[in-house]
C-alpha cells in the first residue's frame, strides 16, 4: 500500500507541478515579489495537504511561539537537513516571507526551476565556495533589509536519519555580519520522506523551534557552536531512537 501510494503522490506532482509552474511564469509579470511568493506558495500548502491525505505524512509545530515573538526583526532560520519534505512545508508553514538560499542548479528543473527563477531568493555557484559566501553575504543583507528572513540549511545537503555532517558557517556568520536573530529547527522529516528515496512512509513529522538565539556581541563561530548544539541536541528528544 505504502509503494501505491507513493507512486500515485508522484504522478499528482507530475501533473500538478508544470500546470502550476505554467501559471506562475504567465501571472508574475503582473505580480509584486510578495504576491509572487504566496502565489507560488499555493502549490506547497496543496502538496502538504496531499502528503497527509493519501501518504499518511503529518506535521507537529513545537515552539512556534519562538518564531512569534521575533516577527519584527532581522532573522536567520538554520534548519536540520533531512528531506526534501522541509523545503516544501516550510514555506506553507512558517509566518514570515522567507529567502531560501539553494544552488543554483535548482534552477535548472523543468518548471519547477523556471517558477524558482522568478522569486527573489538566493541561488550559488557551490562549486566556487568564496564567490558562494560572497553571494550569500552580499544578497543575504539586501533581503533582510527587506524584511525578509533567510532559511539556510547549515548541513549543506540532506544527510541519512541519526548522522550528523559538521555545519557550515555562512548563515551563522551572515547573522554575526548583519545582527540578525538565530532560529534554529530540528525535525525528523527523513523518517517519512527519506533523502533520495521514492517511497512515502506515514506517521508525523516533529518541527521544533527553538528559542531565538542572538547575536549581539558574538562571532559567526560562536553562533555557530550554539546552533549546532542546539539543533543535534534536540534531534536526540525528538528522535532518540536513530540515534
Amino acid at each position: 500500500m505504502t509503494f501505491i501510494r507513493s507512486t500515485l503522490f508522484t504522478l499528482f506532482l507530475l501533473v500538478f507541478t508544470p500546470i502550476w509552474s505554467v501559471l506562475c511564469i504567465l501571472v508574475f509579470p503582473f505580480l509584486n515579489p510578495e504576491n509572487r511568493y504566496h502565489f507560488i506558495g499555493f502549490w506547497n500548502k496543496v502538496v502538504i495537504q496531499v502528503l497527509k491525505h493519501l501518504c499518511g505524512i503529518h506535521f507537529e509545530i513545537r515552539g512556534m511561539k519562538n518564531m512569534q515573538a521575533a516577527l519584527d526583526q532581522p532573522v536567520v532560520v538554520l534548519s536540520k537537513h533531512q528531506s526534501a519534505y522541509e523545503t516544501i512545508a516550510y514555506i506553507a508553514l512558517l509566518p514570515k516571507q522567507l529567502c531560501f538560499v539553494f544552488k543554483r542548479e535548482l534552477l535548472w528543473i523543468p518548471f519547477f526551476g523556471w517558477a524558482l527563477a522568478l522569486l527573489k531568493m538566493i541561488h550559488i555557484n557551490r562549486a566556487s565556495k568564496e564567490t558562494a559566501a560572497l553571494s550569500v553575504a552580499s544578497q543575504g543583507r539586501k533581503r533582510l533589509s527587506e524584511g525578509k528572513w533567510i532559511l539556510m540549511f547549515p548541513e549543506g545537503t540532506r544527510t541519512p536519519v541519526g548522522s550528523h555532517k559538521p555545519y557550515r558557517k555562512g548563515g551563522a556568520r551572515l547573522a554575526s555580519a548583519t545582527g540578525a536573530t538565530v532560529i534554529p529547527i530540528a525535525h525528523n522529516a527523513g523518517r517519512f520522506w527519506p533523502r533520495n528515496s521514492f517511497m512515502k512512509y506515514p506517521g508525523t513529522v516533529i518541527f521544533s523551534i527553538g528559542p531565538a538565539i542572538a547575536s549581539a556581541g558574538k562571532s559567526g563561530d560562536q553562533l555557530h557552536q550554539e546552533v549546532e548544539g542546539w539543533i543535534e541536541a534536540e534531534m536526540r528528544k525528538i528522535d532518540p531512537s536513530a540515534y
